[in-house]
């Protein structure tokens, strides 16, 4: 059993003893300490809180308990059910509620799910913020609702509809041009809630020819549901047999975002918000941001438009905050993370579809020709065990001492730049151990850099 807790939620596996995981003791007393939260800083009569889950077993049992410790607090709650992690981030602005918790455990396996929590404008909490939560929950400073207060249970069914509206409509979607080009086009959902989205996003946009692979939102997930690509092993022979233009595929509760060329081959994730972002720079002038362990390639293509590339910590959270900072007009994570700020300010695979569609819909090529135009690197991710008497930090300086002719950024561990890649360390927030990423232009060299690192740590150890 696991139960971890961090900034941007609570995750744990289903099972066992309280403490141990995430039980449902477990669930009511977070829940609590956020709705405490919630409750300390709304200044509105009644305050209200929009529910979404994903398609995993547990969800609807987790989903009563989160509900019912809610209306417990006097919160009211907008239960949306079945729906991704960016449909609840939007139906909370679009709801005027003053929070959002979404029950998914995004990749993790079927035993997994998590709390996200979210603030009223539908974002993740911020480090000062989740630190107050996790605090009270472990104090259990909370008070519960009078019976003359509790709180009440709103349904809505109609918010995937809504997300897609606003999506269709923004000025950078062109149905009109994905409509002609007739797209044949495959998905894998994992059985979880991409698999009610997707297709109706596909729909929207004017794809007919869809191919659908595991869209079942049962929560059995067929394979790995981390979209990598070992485990995207069927949809690149489907894709590659049945004659698709490309394919899709998502995480369980769809904020990530992975692309199949034509040929079966990988788009590679990292090269999903590159995309998108070639096609939003064309057309709007500003800057992008993503975290510190994302591609080269970004910063190169928004070089090449004339704008400015920022880095920030890893952590959509982080992310986001530097987007604001930037005035970025794009932005997001390597893992396949789209955030559109037009939208909203959410990791997002449904706008990522849209926006990479008229994108290809414009160049009027294949999958792969479109892959082949953006720089080519290649990241290398490894990690090294840690002993309880190892000072990581003691490490990190050591490492950015023996490099100070470099460039070094150091708000996330400690990242260092060379001419043709670079190399990022830092310290895990859940397990013992220190991840070491590395880029460069091919494989060899990209494994070349980690290990040059790893070795110079074991000598420090």
């Amino acid at each position: 059993m696991t139960l971890i807790k961090s900034i941007s939620g609570i995750r744990g596996t289903i099972g066992g003893k309280a403490g141990e995981g995430l039980s449902p003791l477990d669930t009511v007393k977070f829940v609590s300490a956020y709705g405490q939260w919630i409750l300390n800083r709304s200044e509105v009569e009644k305050v209200k809180v929009v529910v979404g889950r994903d398609a995993r077993i547990s969800g609807e049992m987790v989903s009563q308990i989160v509900i019912g410790t809610l209306m417990g607090m006097g919160i009211d709650v907008v239960n949306i059910g079945l729906a991704t992690t960016p449909t609840t981030e939007i139906a909370v602005t679009h709801e005027g509620a003053q929070g959002g918790i979404i029950l998914t455990a995004s990749h993790n396996p079927k035993q997994w799910n998590a709390l996200k929590l979210l603030n009223e404008k539908g974002e993740f909490l911020s480090a000062a913020d989740g630190s107050k939560i996790l605090d009270a929950a472990e104090k259990e400073d909370f008070n519960y609702a009078d019976v003359d207060d509790l709180g009440a249970v709103t349904e809505r069914n109609d918010y995937l509809d809504i997300h897609i509206k606003q999506i269709i409509d923004l000025p950078l979607v062109n149905v009109e041009a994905i409509k002609a080009a007739n797209f044949k086009i495959a998905i894998d959902a994992v059985n979880s809630v991409g698999g009610i989205a997707i297709p109706a996003m596909l729909k929207a946009l004017g794809v007919n020819d869809i191919i659908e692979l595991y869209c079942e939102p049962n929560g059995i997930f067929p394979h790995n549901p981390e979209p990598l690509p070992e485990h995207l092993t069927e949809i690149s022979k489907v894709v590659k047999e049945k004659g698709a233009h490309l394919g899709f595929v998502v995480d369980p509760d769809v904020d990530r975002l992975a692309i199949v060329n034509e040929d079966g081959s990988m788009f590679g994730e990292e090269y999903t918000l590159v995309a998108v972002s070639d096609y939003i720079l064309q057309n709007k002038k500003g800057n992008t941001v993503s975290n510190l362990s994302s591609s080269r390639a970004l910063k190169d293509v928004t070089l090449g438009y004339g704008s400015e590339y920022f880095a920030s910590a890893v952590g959509e959270v982080n992310v986001v905050e530097s987007m604001k900072k930037n005035n970025a007009v794009i932005g997001g994570e390597g893992n396949g993370g789209v955030i559109y700020p037009e939208l909203h300010y959410g990791r997002d695979s449904l706008v990522g579809i849209a926006l990479f569609l008229t994108h290809l819909a414009n160049t009027k090529g294949t999958c792969s020709d479109l892959r082949s135009r953006y720089p080519e690197y290649v990241i290398a991710k490894k990690k090294m065990q840690l002993t309880p008497e190892i000072n990581v930090d003691k490490i990190l300086v050591s490492i950015k001492d023996k490099f100070k002719d470099h460039n070094i950024i150091d708000i996330d561990g400690v990242k260092i730049e060379f001419e043709h890649g670079w190399v990022h360390l830092r310290k895990s927030n859940t397990e013992p151990i220190i991840r070491i990423y590395a880029e460069s232009r091919d494989v060899d060299s990209a494994n070349q850099l980690a290990d040059d690192i790893i070795n110079k740590i074991e000598t420090l150890i």
